[in-house]
């Protein structure tokens, strides 16, 4: 197992016990990179709700190599041209949306491993071979790709255990905010309804001998979510952590109310 992501997550040394990361959202090199430095484990570079168009999230993966941060790239959707495209420009993990069944889990598989488990074009000059540099690189580029499959509905929370039995699928991801809504408790990330469905999830997947992951908007629902069973997890974006400390701040100083001093005459 040389996939960087898959050798994170069964490391026993991290703090906390766990992997931990957050969401980038900015389609910002320099805010990836902070990120990096900060001290996540990995960081998605999410292509499904963000402005990334394919050029752009090879800058974010060159910015992201030089920090410890393992980068997981969340394609668009369960697209083979995508994920050939991805792969060649040098992503090692990625994450596939809206994954309902055992056979999209499969489409996934092969989309992402040359034959003969799957179906990727080879392409010899790519950032993905370190433009040919790399040994061997036909013969262990398999290895290097990690697939993540994301269960966002109750349809998936079913056959979950079907999905993460599939070979060549290496890890699921919860998508909370978009099983919330399925269920019609949109917004709810921890209604109760929401949780048993979770728990489910997390049960199947370890029963079938894989990692499961999520992420949670806050550092508390984190520390919940690592109770229930979750391996690796995520808090918020980089979008989210901005946006809430300058509300945060603002608050702050619009609560001082401090009078200015008094300006001479004709200021």
């Amino acid at each position: 197992m040389s996939n960087p992501f898959l050798q994170l997550i069964k490391r026993k040394d991290l703090p906390g016990g766990y992997a931990a990361g957050t969401w980038i959202m900015s389609a910002s090199p320099v805010v990836i990179e902070a990120l990096g430095c900060a001290g996540f484990d990995w960081g998605v570079v999410d292509m499904e709700h963000s402005p990334l168009d394919l050029m752009n999230t090879v800058h974010m993966l060159q910015a992201c190599a030089g920090t410890p941060m393992v980068p997981i790239t969340r394609i668009p959707w369960n697209d083979a041209v995508m994920v050939k495209r991805m792969l060649d420009a040098g992503a090692q993990t990625l994450l596939f949306p809206f994954v309902q069944n055992a056979q999209e889990a499969q489409q996934a598989v092969a989309a992402a491993k040359y034959p003969p488990v799957g179906i990727r074009g080879m392409a010899a000059m790519s950032r993905a071979s370190r433009f040919g540099t790399k040994p061997n690189y036909f013969k262990t580029a398999n290895d290097d790709v990690a697939v993540i499959v994301q269960i966002e509905t109750t349809a998936a929370v079913e056959q979950t255990q079907a999905i993460a039995s599939t070979p060549g699928v290496d890890a699921l991801f919860i998508g909370p905010g978009d099983l919330s809504g399925t269920m019609g408790h949109v917004g709810e990330l921890t209604h109760p309804a929401v949780m048993d469905q979770i728990a489910k999830a997390i049960a199947a997947c370890h029963q079938a001998g894989k990692p499961i992951g999520t992420v949670g908007g806050t550092p508390e629902v984190v520390a919940t979510y690592r109770k229930m069973g979750f391996d690796f997890i995520a808090c918020g974006s980089d979008l989210g952590l901005l946006m809430r400390n300058c509300a945060a701040t603002l608050s702050a100083m619009r609560a001082q109310a401090i009078e200015p001093a008094s300006q001479p005459q004709g200021y």
